[in-house]
């Protein structure tokens, strides 16, 4: 494989209810994050976002992690590694500390930052991220994006808190670290996926992000520049599924095909005469049915989806504030009518979230599915720069022969 000189490398994997996908990106500093694999498999072992099966998970993240491998030419050793699900929980938080040396200085941001971080959480919840909203030095100036270098006394910040339940992020870790991968870090879902959707113009106005999976939907709120809310409902794109098959009595598998083939979220867009063949269970002879009735039950399932997304907007409080609409991402943003429908119901512009900001792979560029995936790219390789790289590679080059025999051999 042609690589580009000895780039450090970035992986990111997307652990979804419905598949695993793992993404390979290598990166410069100033340069954007260029994908140079892919690999993905269906996920069983997965329910609304938290593990289930751990062989069944195991196997999935190895498959997706072989593939991926075998493309970008390398070997990962770790990854930056996505978590979801209706035990995230969130809150907004403030802490102070006084500024040591006269100067703001990133000590200082890191102190102030730990002092938010001492609230009272559950024995059973951890704090999976604490991301600074904005500071306040001694209480003159409101608003403060970054104080390193100004002149103060006392230091304030306003963080957003995101937590999980120990064991949902525990069991995320033992699936990782079984496929002999260590986790770089957890991040949550729906904050990778606004890092790659997302413009700096959108969080500035405020705007809502709407990741829709197969489990789970994940909602972010953006005020001001910097997520405000943060929360995950256990309804998505398999509850569509789980209403074609229980209307078609028709078995899963053929459901979801019958959904990415026939299926629109406004009924109206279903032409009365267009009608679609339905297989049947056991032995029975296929039949036919009209498609408008199938678009009539999936424009309700994705009614009731939208209107739990507004609800969960009103009960953040930030409703009002949101001024550039709604951006919806993931597997089931792809379905047609879905922009209308959501325009609909939430009165707000709407538009679809495609990952940006990266090279590369143009099947993961352009493609709302990847946008977890390109997300936990962006922030790994964020995370990694400040970092010394000689000390921790993400994903070392070789061992690619050995990989290419063992497919020739069959033993992938």
């Amino acid at each position: 494989m042609n690589r580009k000189g000895d780039k450090p490398l970035v992986v990111g994997l997307d652990i979804g209810t419905s598949k695993v996908t793992a993404l390979v990106g290598e990166y410069a500093p100033g340069e954007p994050v260029e994908v140079i694999g892919i690999g993905s498999h269906e996920s069983r072992g997965m329910r609304r976002g938290v593990v289930v099966d751990i062989d069944t998970t195991v196997e999935s993240i190895q498959r997706a992690v072989e593939e991926a491998e075998l493309m970008a030419g390398c070997e990962i050793t770790s990854a930056y590694v996505s978590i979801s699900g209706s035990h995230i929980q969130c809150r907004n938080s403030q802490g102070v500390a006084p500024v040591r040396e006269g100067e703001v200085t990133q000590a200082d941001l890191d102190r102030v930052l730990d002092a938010a971080k001492a609230v009272a959480i559950p024995s059973d919840q951890r704090i999976l991220h604490a991301v600074p909203r904005e500071y306040v030095l001694d209480n003159s100036q409101e608003g403060i994006r970054n104080p390193v270098g100004m002149t103060g006394v006392r230091l304030e910040v306003h963080a957003h808190l995101v937590t999980c339940t120990q064991s949902a992020a525990q069991n995320i870790t033992k699936c990782v670290q079984r496929c002999g991968l260590q986790v770089d870090e957890l991040i949550l879902s729906a904050l990778a996926s606004s890092t790659a959707v997302l413009t700096a113009d959108e969080r500035e106005l405020g705007v809502l992000l709407v990741d829709m999976g197969a489990g789970t939907t994940d909602i972010e709120v953006f005020v001001g520049g910097a997520v405000a809310h943060s929360a995950s409902l256990p309804i998505a794109g398999d509850k569509v599924t789980e209403d074609i098959a229980h209307m078609l009595r028709t078995p899963t598998p053929y459901a979801e095909e019958i959904k990415v083939k026939y299926a629109c979220a406004l009924a109206q867009l279903a032409r009365a005469e267009e009608s679609i063949q339905v297989e049947s269970v056991g032995d029975r002879p296929p039949r036919r049915m009209p498609r408008h009735s199938l678009a009539q039950a999936v424009q309700a399932r994705y009614e009731e989806i939208f209107e739990l997304v507004q609800a969960e907007l009103r009960r953040s409080g930030f409703e009002q504030r949101v001024r550039a609409g709604m951006v919806l991402t993931g597997g089931a943003a792809k379905m047609e009518g879905v922009v209308e429908l959501a325009e609909e119901i939430l009165q707000m512009p709407v538009r679809i979230g495609i990952p940006q900001y990266v090279g590369g792979l143009g099947e993961v560029v352009g493609n709302p599915v990847h946008a977890t995936g390109v997300g936990l790219l962006l922030m790994g390789a964020r995370m990694e720069s400040p970092k010394k790289r000689a000390t921790l590679p993400t994903a070392k080059v070789g061992g690619v022969l050995g990989k290419a025999l063992k497919w020739f051999r069959g033993e992938f």
